[in-house]
């Protein structure tokens, strides 16, 4: 009787966790069901015919494309849907996390660039064990609910790119948390007091925040916090005491106006042989026959024209004179660092250039005077080449060749609105960049003049949309060892170990570009997006690194992790640790050879077919 009652236990309570089993599993089927008829507006093809999104299969024993599960309990763990066109659809936080299975184990939700609008976000602190929240570039609009405040083992939250308004409420309680964007939204009020010591990405700028910065925000940089015009304190140039603009800011108010004569520089060739130079092809090619000259003005503006520098080819009668850029109307195109920057635009010759001005330098003007002619004889068709530089006490002044394609940063920045930047066109823009590095550096070596500021806004793309780095050897050693030793609280001695690590600070800021080409991300400084990454790899989740635009147009993951390690070598924290600029432009010329290669076959193959 004992073994019958035993046996009639056991196979109830089989029976009781079979049948819970199986009601979990058909719970969490219909409840991504339901959560992707919303977001889709019932377009379930939107993730393919071979998705696995249907009734009759099972989302973690068939592997539905973008949801993750765990291998033993088979219980939802990651629903990654970036970069689907969700433009129609709406987003309902109660349809999975007030699902028991799923808002349980669920700890990594993504719905990047999916163009949604927000229907109700009150329910997502139910999804209590989320790690990761991935919202930004949609269309969500109005507050954000109290109810992000208690997600509390919240480590990553993304909500840029999206039409949120209100104050934030207090995020800074979830204590865990190690990345917050913001950005490119229409938030006001004052910042929370987040833990900054913590955090390794944060940005919110593009909104309408005020008031004071919180201590220890300061750790970041401008670029987290520009364009809030109520917004002040470190490391804002705005002093909390006044919110009136300094004369630059009133600058920025304005526009088009024309550049004073205090403004201007020139060390100019003409229009012809400038253009010559940027389309040359050899290496190491310069203007010959380059002349100094200086030029003469009334006596008002002695202390001026005894600064002011033209280099000129004496064949040039038509070339961009002084007078001419005087009375050219000027465009603010934006603020950074270490100065501003113009469109200005000619008419006599018909030219459109970009001016740089760069306050607070401190090299001499005799020695910004040599380091501009001795770049002057080193080209690279990667380099974009200055065309004219002027030198005062107080500011100096660069002119170059306006680029009408744009930025990298603006090329990426675009991806976060839809436009296709196919990997291709990243791996060849990352081996233009790196041969021309390796380049400058064997070149320049002896000189110990590296870039020092390299990044994703200053290479710009030419008529061939190929990158052309601009603004090379503007800082010096002593600089870039300073904005070193400010980060790592240590003042490096100029030694030729002290230029060897500037070189290879070149090396990481590469590195960084790399990341943001794999990504699509961009992110403030780029050591934000740097540790970012490495602890992703740190969790083995490689794939969720990369651009999710780039898997869908089935970039070969290979190559996309090749690349991904040439990045990391770069980006090591130890600057003896990371490969010389030879040693990574081989490494990312040989990634693009063969995926070049890979693309001939591909064809090939295809025209037999």
């Amino acid at each position: 009787m004992n073994r019958v009652l035993t046996f009639a236990l056991l196979f109830i309570s089989f029976f009781f966790i079979f049948d819970t089993t199986v009601c979990d599993e058909t719970v969490t089927r219909d409840a991504l069901l339901k959560f992707l008829a919303e977001v889709s507006n019932n377009n379930s093809t939107i993730l393919g015919t071979n998705s696995g999104w249907n009734s009759t299969s099972d989302p973690c024993k068939d592997k539905w494309h973008g949801v993750t599960c765990n291998a033993k309990t088979l219980s939802v763990e990651k629903i990654i849907l970036d970069g689907y066109d969700f433009s129609s659809g709406t987003f309902d936080a109660t349809t999975i996390c007030s699902v028991e299975p799923i808002a349980h184990t669920l700890f990594f939700l993504s719905l990047k660039n999916g163009l949604l609008q927000g229907k109700n976000f009150d329910s997502i602190d139910k999804c209590k064990h989320l790690r990761h929240l991935v919202l930004g570039g949609n269309r969500f609009s109005g507050s954000i609910p109290q109810s992000f405040s208690r997600l509390n083992n919240l480590k990553r939250l993304d909500i840029s790119n999206n039409r949120l308004s209100g104050v934030l409420p207090d995020l800074s309680r979830i204590s865990g948390l190690i990345e917050f964007e913001a950005q490119n939204n229409q938030l006001s009020g004052e910042i929370p007091e987040f833990d900054f010591s913590n955090l390794v990405a944060f940005n919110v700028s593009f909104n309408n925040f005020s008031g004071s910065i919180p201590p220890e925000g300061d750790s970041f940089p401008v670029s987290s916090y520009m364009e809030n015009p109520l917004l002040c304190g470190s490391p804002l140039a705005r002093n909390c005491s006044s919110l009136s603009e300094d004369s630059e800011s009133a600058d920025y108010d304005k526009p088009k106006r024309s550049l004073s004569r205090d403004e201007i520089l020139m060390y100019s060739v003409d229009h012809d042989s400038t253009t010559t130079s940027m389309d040359q092809s050899k290496k190491g090619a310069s203007n010959s026959d380059i002349s100094s000259a200086v030029i003469s003005s009334d006596d008002s503006n002695t202390a001026v024209s005894q600064s002011l520098v033209v280099l000129t080819s004496p064949e040039a009668n038509n070339g961009l004179r002084f007078e001419d850029l005087l009375k050219a109307p000027a465009e603010l195109l934006g603020r950074g660092k270490h100065g501003s920057t113009y469109k200005v635009m000619c008419d006599n010759p018909k030219m459109t250039l970009a001016v740089k001005r760069i306050k607070d330098w401190s090299i001499t003007g005799s020695e910004f005077k040599k380091r501009m002619q001795k770049l002057d004889k080193i080209r690279h068709p990667n380099v974009l080449p200055a065309v004219a530089f002027y030198s005062s006490r107080q500011e100096k002044l660069l002119v170059y060749e306006y680029q009408n394609n744009g930025s990298l940063l603006l090329l990426l920045q675009g991806i976060q609105t839809g436009q296709r930047f196919h990997w291709s066109s990243r791996l060849s823009i990352a081996a233009g960049i790196a041969d021309a590095l390796a380049f400058m550096h064997q070149e320049l070596q002896h000189d110990r003049i590296a870039h020092g500021n390299l990044k994703s806004s200053n290479i710009f793309l030419n008529n061939n949309m190929e990158p052309t780095i601009s603004e090379y050897g503007l800082m010096s050693i002593a600089e870039i060892n300073t904005t070193t030793a400010s980060n790592s609280h240590y003042v490096f001695p100029i030694t030729n170990e002290s230029v060897e690590a500037t070189f290879k600070e070149d090396v990481y800021a590469f590195g960084v570009i790399l990341l943001e080409l794999l990504t699509g991300k961009v992110q403030n400084d780029g050591i934000e997006l740097a540790s970012w990454v490495v602890s992703v790899l740190r969790e083995e989740w490689t794939v969720e690194v990369f651009d999710r635009t780039l898997i869908q147009e089935g970039a070969s993951e290979e190559r996309m992790v090749n690349l991904l390690q040439v990045a990391v070598k770069c980006v090591n924290h130890s600057h003896e640790a990371r490969p010389s600029i030879n040693q990574v432009a081989l490494m990312v010329t040989t990634i693009r050879d063969e995926d070049d290669r890979s693309i001939d076959v591909s064809t090939s193959t295809s025209s037999i077919i």
